[in-house]
């Protein structure tokens, strides 16, 4: 265990259970679907009902999309404790999956990617309806990691790889075959729920293809034949409609000129408008979007104009991985001015809904609990319709007592992070915060603003290069601060204030704060640490020791320990002050037993085993409160109530202090 950790406790959270269940605070909302199909409506989700939509969730990756009929049973109940109402079906089509949508088992060979498995289908529609009885909804990916074959007759098919990409953006008969996938999956019927998936509204958003279009310049550049011939040529017929000249030598498509760009950005929408046409002729009605990332800068987004809704990933992580040496980003990002948020407003604009279909801050990070807790903040705070974590696992396996376990090896598909790292369902660090962090989202405990912001980019093209979000300064901070959205080149006004993208949006463009005008977000970025101060919800979570008293309306709290997560929500319609059942959490450090790293905590050595150990928190806390005969139960990883928690009343105040005799996660504060 990492030397600055002192007092643990052993903290697995079961694979199968959880140690408090918030389901009953939407018990409302079951069975996924009774408000009808999603629609999306002046800047965010509603169902055909009326009813607002917001989603927490999670992705299942791979072979986790296809579980055993029993796993099925027990994973849905187990998100509903959490609050998760949203699951995104990710890398159904990874050729390196088993199973995968095409083949249920490795050894026999496949010459095409033209039918779906019987037998993958079946697990994934009892998913589907297991998940619809616990009232979570589904995004359904689409292109994602499909490896084409021979039999699919496509050209230069050992030169293509996963998705294709960027081909598969432009090519007739790539097109072709992804609009087959798509009739495939929408009209098929699941015989658990007696519907096809383009008739069940528990699937409620679709993306076209993940993270793959044609704007980023690496995917424009060292195009193979024939396919970038035929790129030039539809190069030449669009110069000759727009008055373009295209001169007589080949395009360079890698640059950034505003006639390239142009062109690209019209051969996208034209892809998204031609599927999205596709899946409507089917008969799908929910919104769709394109894809989901912002490597393509501004003009990726103005493509998504196509689209229903915009969405993108973000993550806190260093990629700079070797085989053979595992190096991590190992900071915490408070002390950061826009540590992942600047890439993700730029893909918002107003007019539409915005959903983060990735997000992570994966283990082994010391400091990942904080993450939970700072974007379901800002998500609620910005009026984002929703996030799903990178992911919940890669497989299926019951009885896991260890975060971040490798499936077999550490690496999956040639990819040597995907063997545990991002795995989540069992970190008490990240899904241990889920109560709060789906509490606050799906509720909408922050506040949203009741004006916005609008930043103005005049140009796709700027100084002879894409406009990226790290060249719009006026998001930097932003997020935490203001409701923000981008008004692209063309488009009208629709916020009353204005702003340019070239200047700072904060009152002090060089300030160590950071605080929302709402007043209920604030993080301090010297002493790394941040507070959400809500009536149903109040938090603070960084390096609370070295921040003293910190003083929320109707809380303080004092912490002992360095580092730490400490939230409390109330479980009912009251504010903290007036309800008879609260959930304190205190979370910090967690890792598995025995784990091994160098000095900073950058490199791994050993990847430990179960269980999973948390540091002890520390903290005296004061609750304003109304509520007479307060009991605090701390509840172990089982549920079992593992000892009681003094509690000092006086003058509407209840004083009590956490992680002594019964030290725990967990913590509920009831009536008695």
């Amino acid at each position: 265990m990492q030397s600055a950790m002192r007092r643990v406790i052993p903290y697995t959270l079961p694979w199968d259970d959880a140690p408090v269940d918030i389901s009953f605070v939407f018990e409302g909302e079951k069975p996924a679907g009774r408000h009808g199909f999603l629609q999306a409506r002046d800047g965010g989700f509603v169902f055909e009902d009326g009813t607002a939509a917001r989603f927490w969730g999670t992705n299942f990756n791979s072979a986790a999309c296809f579980p055993k009929h029993s796993y099925s049973e027990t994973v849905a109940r187990r998100l509903a404790k959490f609050g998760v109402n949203i699951v995104r079906f990710h890398q159904m089509d990874a050729e390196w999956s088993t199973p995968n949508i095409f083949q249920f088992t490795k050894g026999r060979r496949l010459d095409n990617t033209q039918s779906l498995d019987p037998a993958s289908l079946d697990r994934l529609d009892y998913l589907i309806h297991c998940l619809k009885r616990e009232g979570i909804y589904v995004y359904l990916d689409l292109l994602t990691y499909r490896v084409f074959k021979t039999g699919d007759n496509v050209d230069e098919v050992e030169k293509l790889g996963q998705e294709a990409r960027p081909y598969s953006n432009f090519d007739p008969r790539l097109i072709e075959l992804q609009k087959m996938f798509a009739t495939q999956l929408w009209t098929h019927v699941n015989p658990y729920t007696n519907l096809a998936y383009k008739d069940d509204p528990v699937i409620v958003l679709s993306e076209i293809t993940n993270e793959n279009e044609l704007l980023t310049s690496s995917f424009r550049a060292n195009m193979i034949e024939p396919y970038r011939g035929r790129l030039q040529e539809r190069y030449a017929a669009w110069a000759a409609r727009n008055g373009v000249p295209a001169g007589k030598d080949q395009v360079n498509f890698a640059a950034d000129t505003p006639e390239v760009i142009a062109f690209i950005v019209d051969v996208q929408k034209s892809f998204y408008s031609e599927m999205i046409r596709h899946l409507r002729q089917l008969g799908v009605r929910i919104p769709i979007t394109g894809t989901n990332w912002a490597l393509g800068g501004i003009p990726l987004l103005a493509a998504q104009m196509a689209t229903d809704y915009t969405d993108s990933h973000t993550y806190w992580y260093d990629w700079n991985w070797k085989v053979t040496e595992k190096k991590f980003n190992n900071r915490s990002m408070l002390g950061e001015r826009d540590p992942w948020f600047q890439g993700l407003s730029m893909c918002r604009v107003l007019h539409k809904p915005f959903f983060v279909s990735e997000w992570d801050d994966p283990w082994p990070n010391e400091f990942r609990a904080e993450s939970s807790l700072l974007l379901a903040a800002a998500a609620s705070f910005q009026g984002w319709s929703g996030a799903a974590i990178h992911t919940y696992r890669y497989d299926c396996r019951e009885g896991v007592d260890m975060i971040g376990a490798p499936i077999t090896s550490d690496a999956i598909g040639g990819v040597p992070y995907r063997g545990g790292v991002f795995d989540a369902f069992n970190d008490p660090a990240k899904f241990g915060l889920f109560y709060h962090a789906a509490l606050m989202l799906r509720r909408g405990d922050v506040r949203e603003p009741g004006s916005a912001t609008e930043i103005a980019v005049p140009a796709l093209v700027q100084n002879g290069k894409v406009v990226y979000s790290s060249d719009i300064k006026a998001l930097a901070g932003a997020a935490e601060t203001c409701k923000t959205g981008i008004r692209l080149p063309g488009e009208p006004a629709r916020a009353a204030t204005q702003a340019p993208m070239d200047a700072s949006l904060l009152p002090q463009p060089d300030a160590k704060e950071l605080r929302s005008d709402t007043g209920e977000l604030r993080r301090d970025l010297a002493r790394r640490y941040a507070t959400i101060d809500t009536p149903r919800t109040k938090a603070a979570y960084g390096f609370l020791a070295d921040a003293g008293e910190i003083v929320l309306r109707g809380l303080k709290i004092k912490a002992r320990t360095d580092y730490a997560a400490i939230a409390i929500s109330s479980l009912t319609d009251a504010d903290t002050a007036h309800s008879n059942n609260l959930l304190l959490t205190a979370i910090g450090r967690a890792d598995n037993s025995g784990s091994e790293y160098n000095a900073d905590h950058t490199i791994q050595f050993n990847v430990g085993h179960g269980p999973v150990e948390a540091e002890v928190i520390e903290a005296d806390l004061e609750l304003d409160t109304d509520v007479e005969h307060l009991r605090i139960w701390a509840i172990n990883p089982a549920g079992f109530p593992s000892g009681p928690v003094q509690v000092t009343r006086a003058e509407g105040k209840a004083k009590f202090s956490i992680g002594g005799a019964f030290p725990s996660l967990y913590y509920l504060i009831q009536q008695v």
